[in-house]
């Protein structure tokens, strides 16, 4: 009898149970709704109950959100170097690069003297359509002042970038002209280049840099293949130094161009993520021509993945300094509030197996962050003796050893040449005083300038102003003591550094870099190597008769045809 009583009685005690949690969830869902606590799931766990306490029972009131804000970055820091937080505020500017362009006003600018100037304004964008300048500063931005000590490239962002078709009123003060004139500019789509030079480098020898692995780069990458192409290029030099990464399907992508069928790329592999292999189809056009890849310790992720595919798969000859070493994956996973966290899931491993991630200690590691600078004191940047490998040996497809644990070593290691660095010098450069320099000079003989209009012609004009003591007088009135044996033993690189920007001010960044590639030693060393025959890196105890085979088959390759149909898919 009693038995039957108890079981009528448990519907009625589920339903109370029931009743009681939601009264309970809805509890905590007032409580953690919206911004208050988005991204903390409700549960009975230290956290949360944590921060109900706090927002609950402290003595003062508590700003919930912006503990969380602050707690976030340390959590992720307990973990590796590469997984951070980026709050709600920072996640377009983060993203832009990516993805390839961005909504504004269609310039580039830099803060000197509390006021925003024109740098450069971006060919058929919205401020040159509305009749900017380069040079102009804008001193007011929809009737406010926006000059003064708040002036900050965030708030210029802020304020210039914007939904597309929305206008925005500049008030600008232009060299030679007293009143301060009014331009309304409607923002538009800015495509924001990661290919940003492909030209000759001789006769036979093309040249394209990728300054960084985006949305558009393949599809930049085909282009500039297909301009060089019509100017008969045979033989590559692809430039990845101070690339530090971006879409790993966008150098997948590219690897793809260069690589025969079934070729391993890359593959990614971490405890929750299976192992992942990228493949290449053997629809890329590009698969015999001879090519070298520069790399130095700027290059990183993406680039160390297109250059370990081309490294691994004897494909070409990697030049320059020792890569970064980021070998991990981040998958990046949006909050409710807009914010952002980019998550590390898997490390990424070359063909040969070997993963580049340099070591690392979990929380915050000042080897890892100071890496660089230790490489720089170690001599690494001058001596290729001076690399320690740390990681076991792996081999490539035709025999040759590489090595796992921290980037990727060059085949040919080209030092940083410091021959006339000075103390002068270092000063000069690390100071900003040779930009602001370049950027004063080129404002006030932008007139003449503007009669210059390649770089070739520019830099022979440039050369008779007799610059560097023009900038040593300068740099004396802004505190750099003048000291001519070193001014005289520094001199090219001064003169060099000095002429790059007021190019690079005039001109283009495809201008910039033909300048600064003229003396360039790894740009030198590629050539050298591609116009020997070279580029096809040989395996231990390969001969000369399967070398020369590698090297019929790279000379038979028909590259009018690739030229043709590079030509078709860009008309398409």
């Amino acid at each position: 009898m009693s038995s039957n009583k108890t079981n009528r009685f448990i519907p009625l005690w589920l339903a109370i149970a029931a009743i009681v949690g939601i009264v309970i969830g809805t509890f905590y869902g007032n409580h953690f709704q919206g911004n208050r606590l988005n991204i903390i799931n409700a549960g009975s766990n230290k956290l949360t109950n944590l921060l109900y306490m706090l927002d609950d029972q402290y003595v003062d009131s508590v700003d919930v959100p912006s503990l969380v804000e602050k707690a976030i970055p340390l959590i992720l820091g307990e973990l590796d170097p590469h997984s951070v937080y980026i709050s709600a505020n920072d996640v377009e500017m983060a993203n832009d690069d990516l993805r390839g362009s961005f909504s504004g006003v269609g310039i580039e600018f830099i803060i000197r003297n509390d006021t925003l100037r024109v740098q450069n304004v971006i060919a058929g964008g919205p401020s040159e359509q509305a009749g900017l300048i380069a040079g102009d500063k804008i001193v007011t931005v929809d009737d406010s002042v926006f000059t003064g000590d708040s002036l900050t490239n965030e708030l210029a962002m802020h304020k210039l970038k914007g939904p597309q078709g929305t206008k925005v009123k500049l008030g600008v003060v232009r060299f030679g002209e007293k009143d301060i004139q009014q331009f309304t500019v409607t923002r538009d789509q800015i495509v924001t280049h990661s290919v940003n030079a492909a030209y000759m480098l001789d006769e036979k020898t093309g040249y394209i840099r990728i300054k960084s692995f985006s949305d558009n780069t393949y599809e930049e990458m085909v282009v500039a293949l297909a301009q060089l192409s019509m100017e008969g290029f045979s033989q590559l030099v692809v430039d990845l130094r101070g690339n530090t990464g971006g879409y790993l399907h966008s150098a997948v992508d590219i690897a793809n161009q260069f690589l025969p069928r079934e070729r391993l790329i890359v593959y990614t592999e971490g405890r929750r993520s299976p192992r992942e292999e990228y493949r290449s189809n053997g629809h890329g056009s590009y698969k015999y021509m001879p090519m070298v890849v520069l790399i130095d310790e700027g290059s990183a992720s993406a680039s160390e993945i297109l250059a370990g595919a081309i490294q691994d798969n004897d494909r070409g000859t990697i030049i320059g300094r020792r890569s970064f070493g980021k070998g991990l994956v981040q998958q990046p996973i949006p909050f409710t509030d807009n914010s952002m966290m980019r998550l590390t899931i898997a490390r990424y491993y070359t063909p040969s197996g070997r993963c580049i991630q340099k070591p690392y200690t979990n929380g915050v590691d000042r080897n890892y962050e100071e890496d660089l600078l230790m490489r720089y004191q170690h001599g690494e940047f001058f001596s290729q003796d001076s690399i320690k490998h740390t990681g076991p040996e792996f081999h490539t497809t035709g025999g040759r050893t590489v090595y796992g644990g921290g980037g990727i070593t060059p085949d040919i290691f080209v030092p940083e040449d410091t021959s006339n660095y000075t103390s002068y010098y270092k000063e000069a450069a690390y100071s900003g005083l040779i930009i602001q320099f370049g950027y004063d000079y080129t404002d006030q003989n932008r007139q003449k300038l503007t009669e210059y209009e390649d770089e070739e012609s520019l830099v022979k004009y440039l050369k008779r102003q007799n610059l560097v003591e023009k900038f040593a007088q300068y740099a004396d009135q802004k505190g750099l003591k003048r000291r001519n044996l070193m001014i005289k033993r520094s001199y090219k690189l001064l003169e060099e550094y000095i002429l790059s920007r007021i190019v690079y001010n005039m001109l283009d960044e495809q201008s910039w870099l033909q300048f600064l590639n003229r003396e360039d030693p790894a740009v030198k060393e590629a050539q050298k190597v591609l116009n020997a025959g070279e580029a096809f890196p040989k395996a231990p105890g390969q001969g000369d008769e399967e070398q020369e085979k590698k090297d019929k088959v790279a000379q038979s390759y028909d590259y009018r045809s690739t030229h043709q149909r590079h030509t078709i898919l860009v008309k398409a």
